[in-house]
């Protein structure tokens, strides 16, 4: 376990170096186990460091599953039992001999875990929604991928396990656009939490939205939003003014699809926003490397309406 651990803590230090992975549609997963048969993975870019298990110290009043805080080079932060969150710890079960720090929206989590296995790295179109995986913490999964050998790995929504245990972040008052009602917001994102937190910003911002669940899916409408329009003898503008996707989807990330949107004419003048939780530079920098119009870190409600205000004003 201890050369597992410093070989991760290499691997970790230059991990906005091989960015450009993003591009390529793949994704790093860093593998581990929570006491039970099953495989779980995280993204690779979410993980600062993997280290053993601390000392933790308890405190009163906290979420279920905070098993309580650490300090960290000078940062007190939540360390969060994983298997209690997803339903899967036993009465009397170790907390776990892992602990991965993942750093999220601007916010730093310690998880827990029963061990870290490896990385390992997979393509976008080999990861799939997860239709048939177990009940145990389903809620939490938001793709499934499988490994050379047949196994499957079950990704870790680390935005729903966010969401649950600290609350959704509030959307507080937006001003609305003028004329939003003439305003049309394409957006794209595989976490059923983040997509409700932007509509709300949407709503908010009084515009009309229409949505995807990831990048494929996101593609094919895009490109029967532009066959209705050209049939119409209409602009794609008229039907969509604004695309906003995120960076890390199953069947095809948010770099990609941009690249795609870009490539085609049909969309020419339509800004592309990324809405990430991949906050660092490594990561803007390849979004305007395909092109990206702007670049909003999540989730910031004050800050995606912000972003977003201009972009569909200089649109009319």
């Amino acid at each position: 376990m201890s050369n597992l651990i410093h070989e991760e803590d290499a691997l970790f230090n230059v991990v906005d170096g091989r960015t450009s992975l993003a591009g390529s549609n793949c994704m790093e997963i860093l593998l581990f186990s929570l006491g039970t048969s099953e495989t779980f993975g995280i993204n690779v870019f979410k993980v600062r460091e993997v280290s053993t298990a601390p000392f933790i110290t308890r405190a009163p009043n906290m979420p279920v599953g905070v098993e309580g805080l650490i300090s960290l080079r000078g940062n007190v932060i939540p360390v969060l039992s994983l298997a209690k969150i997803l339903g899967l710890s036993r009465p009397g079960q170790p907390l776990g001999g892992s602990m991965m720090v993942t750093e999220y929206s601007k916010r730093t989590l310690g998880f827990l875990v029963e061990a870290v296995d490896r990385i390992i790295r997979v393509e976008w179109d080999k990861v799939r929604a997860p239709d048939n995986v177990s009940a145990s913490g389903n809620s939490y999964i938001s793709a499934i991928t499988e490994l050379p050998d047949g196994k499957l790995v079950s990704i870790v929504d680390v935005e729903s396990v966010l969401a649950t245990t600290f609350g959704d972040a509030v959307v507080g008052n937006i001003a609305p656009v003028p004329d939003g009602q003439n305003y049309d917001v394409f957006y794209v994102d595989d976490s059923a939490v983040a997509r409700r937190k932007i509509a709300e910003v949407l709503e908010k911002l009084g515009v009309k939205h229409k949505h995807a669940v990831n990048g494929l899916e996101a593609w094919t409408r895009l490109q029967g939003i532009a066959n209705h329009a050209r049939q119409c003898g209409n602009p794609v503008s008229d039907e969509v003014d604004v695309i906003l996707v995120d960076a890390e989807m199953p069947e095809m990330d948010g770099y990609v699809l941009t690249r795609n949107i870009k490539a085609d004419p049909r969309f020419d003048g339509i800004p592309v926003v990324m809405h990430s939780s991949l906050s660092s530079e490594a990561n803007r920098a390849m979004g305007k490397r395909v092109g990206v119009d702007a670049y909003v870190a999540k989730f910031d409600a004050d800050a995606l309406a912000e972003t977003l205000r201009p972009l569909l004003n200089k649109g009319h």
